[in-house]
């Protein structure tokens, strides 16, 4: 079976990738490099001992998406290619709009086109919003969301749901909570370009001594120490359960056109507690700092993983500690 992934040299991306090639799977990757790097190939192949099929494309190119798909038959799609910083979609909305829809109309336009009917939905729970009931279920409703970033995920499950009525499209949307860590290989990790939009870049590279002190934005919040509370799950957990939601579409055990599911362990965390335990995890001692609150961030959200145990028999391993090991790890690396 061939399995497109779109931005598949990205962080979640480039591990999916791995589980797939060590599944079995032949392996197709489209990726723009707007924010990963060409070297994550080396890394890839240096663990899976396979070379996947790369295309440089940007998906906002509709005439090279078409050619794409004109020549090569795939048998299911894994789309995370998108830009995916809260913060930053605050700052440049039309961006993160153009980035994140445009490029799932021109994927799903050319799946119907060509009769390819199985999509993974790489979406996030931020389509919840800040939950009234926690952990979060697949059932909470989905509230306006607070930032752009989060709008692109709630629009891009609305766009395949109703393209799901129309055809013959089956999708699964995994709802994924916070993805750190690693791969234990240490050859392939998280290394944003530029300044790291996310928490745990930003904590490796402060203790690294690249950035000089981590912003915790925000003590004043309804938790108990004051920062905000995340659910945290290892990158190679989450990877894991793609491929487990394709076998599902591939063997057509899907119970409908479109399912939801939220990835996460289950577990909150707040920034002190992420500090804390990396500052033990790793022997280092942190300098950060507190900071007024961010736009777009919620107070709290873990999940409620029990619809992914029970109907795809997936459930997180890794611990916090595991994951901040691992990141640590690739850090030094670089």
């Amino acid at each position: 079976m061939k399995i497109l992934v779109t931005g598949g040299l990205g962080f979640i991306g480039s591990h999916t990738v791995v589980e797939l090639q060590n599944e079995g799977f032949e392996v197709v990757i489209i990726d723009d490099l707007s924010n990963s790097t060409i070297d994550v190939l080396d890394g890839i192949i240096a663990i899976t001992n396979k070379k996947p099929e790369f295309h440089q494309i940007d998906l906002k190119d509709k005439s090279k998406v078409s050619n794409f798909f004109k020549s090569n038959k795939i048998d299911g799609v894994i789309h995370f290619a998108a830009s995916k910083a809260v913060g930053e979609s605050v700052n440049e909305p039309l961006k993160y709009y153009e980035n994140n829809i445009t490029t799932l109309i021109y994927l799903l336009q050319e799946m119907q086109k060509n009769k390819m009917n199985n999509l993974i939905f790489s979406s996030s729970c931020t389509v919840y919003g800040q939950a009234d009931e926690l952990p979060i279920t697949e059932k909470a409703p989905i509230k306006k969301a607070e930032s752009p970033y989060g709008n692109t995920k709630q629009m891009g499950e609305e766009i395949i749901e109703d393209t799901t009525k129309v055809s013959k499209l089956n999708a699964i949307a995994l709802r994924y909570f916070n993805p750190i860590g690693g791969h234990d290989s240490v050859l392939i990790g998280e290394l944003p370009i530029g300044v790291p939009q996310n928490l745990i870049p930003y904590v490796t590279q402060t203790a690294a001594g690249i950035r000089e002190c981590l912003s915790v934005f925000g003590d004043d919040y309804d938790t108990p120490d004051g920062t905000a509370v995340r659910d945290y799950i290892h990158v190679v957990d989450l990877a894991k359960a793609h491929i487990i939601a394709m076998k599902r579409l591939l063997s057509k055990n899907n119970k409908s056109q479109m399912e939801f599911f939220n990835i996460g362990t289950g577990k909150g965390s707040s920034v002190l507690d992420v500090i804390k335990a990396f500052e033990e995890a790793n022997n280092q001692k942190l300098n950060y700092k507190i900071e007024p609150r961010r736009v777009g961030d919620i107070t709290v959200a873990y999940a409620d993983t029990t619809l992914a145990n029970n109907e795809l028999g997936w459930q997180s391993e890794l611990t916090l500690q595991d994951s901040l090991r691992s990141a640590w790890l690739w850090q030094q690396k670089q």
